[in-house]
């Protein structure tokens, strides 16, 4: 397994006429993707890579990273970007209230992580956020989104899908929706990847507990958030959540799961005065949902310069 994972990482891969027809799907996937956005009014903005705050990914349970990256600027310490949600809070609260991101994560998984197929150490999320939107929103655009770019692709790369031999469907909408509880009541712990394997449609799988940001009502204990589970053992492709707005939850959820409160100080600023929009937002893995498309066996297929844990290339 080792040897074949280092055998992904060797540059002579981009030579072959498999590589190639990934890169030509990648383009024509993201471009029907940022289109769509565009057209509904979506404000396309370029990624912070490095910044005081960025996602915590704790207390979630999926997350597996094994560090944190902080280094020193200008005598100031700055974190590598590990998701952009913090960022976009701020951006839909300041006037500008539907934006998305190509936006470049580094999580340095587990190195036991790289034989999953599914994990990479420094991937890229189709990031949306939309004031005053709800979850079903984002259910909406984003089977739009889904179903648009497999028909585009069903339609104008016959060639490149021969070439990877790869059949695929385009998904029934609107995709059905789950709770986690009820998920876990009956497959267990790893119910993701057990209905993954078994699916033949996108589903949605909501009530998932995650980070102080994400919206958790008090009186219930049920969280507005969501995973979005792809077929074939690909399993989760996309991760959001209403959020929350009010100063006195986010406080109370911060001091319940540890965080560090001076890591969040311009977050928790715009919360305390009130400016603090509520919104809705998620996040596609780009690379992954690439390689469901193309059907290959390693998500690391589908990057250039692949970024497999624990396996550095020399570029």
């Amino acid at each position: 397994m080792i040897k074949q994972l280092n055998d992904l990482t060797s540059i002579f891969n981009l030579e072959k006429k498999e590589k190639k027809a990934v890169f030509k799907i990648n383009t024509g996937i993201l471009k029907i993707m940022v289109n769509k956005l565009v057209e509904k009014g979506f404000y396309w903005l370029l990624p912070v890579i490095l910044a005081k705050s960025t996602d915590p990914l704790w207390p979630d349970t999926q997350a597996s990273i094994e560090q944190r990256i902080e280094i020193e600027i200008y005598n100031e310490k700055v974190k590598t970007m590990q998701s952009m949600i913090i960022h976009k809070r701020i951006l839909v609260s300041s006037g500008i209230e539907k934006i998305f991101f190509l936006s470049p994560n580094i999580r340095i998984e587990r190195r036991e992580r790289a034989e999953t197929g599914r994990h990479l150490y420094e991937f890229t999320q189709l990031d949306v956020e939309a004031a005053y939107w709800k979850m079903e929103d984002i259910f909406k655009l984003f089977e739009e989104l889904i179903v648009d770019s497999i028909t585009y692709i069903k339609k104008n790369f016959n060639e490149e899908l021969e070439i990877l031999k790869r059949k695929i469907e385009v998904p029934e909408v609107p995709f059905k929706i789950f709770k986690r509880t009820e998920l876990e009541e009956k497959y267990g712990k790893n119910w993701e990847l057990t209905i993954s394997k078994s699916l033949k449609n996108p589903v949605w799988v909501t009530n998932i507990p995650r980070e102080f940001y994400d919206y958790e009502d008090e009186k219930t204990g049920e969280w507005r958030n969501f995973d979005l589970i792809l077929p074939e053992g690909y399993g989760e492709v996309i991760s959001g959540a209403e959020r929350e707005y009010e100063y006195e939850k986010i406080i109370k959820k911060m001091e319940r799961d540890g965080i560090n409160k001076n890591d969040y100080k311009t977050f928790l600023s715009f919360a305390k005065e009130g400016k603090l929009k509520p919104s809705t937002g998620a996040g596609l893995g780009v690379e992954r949902f690439i390689s469901y498309i193309c059907g290959v066996k390693h998500v690391a297929e589908v990057q250039p310069f692949p970024r497999i844990p624990g396996f550095v290339s020399d570029l």
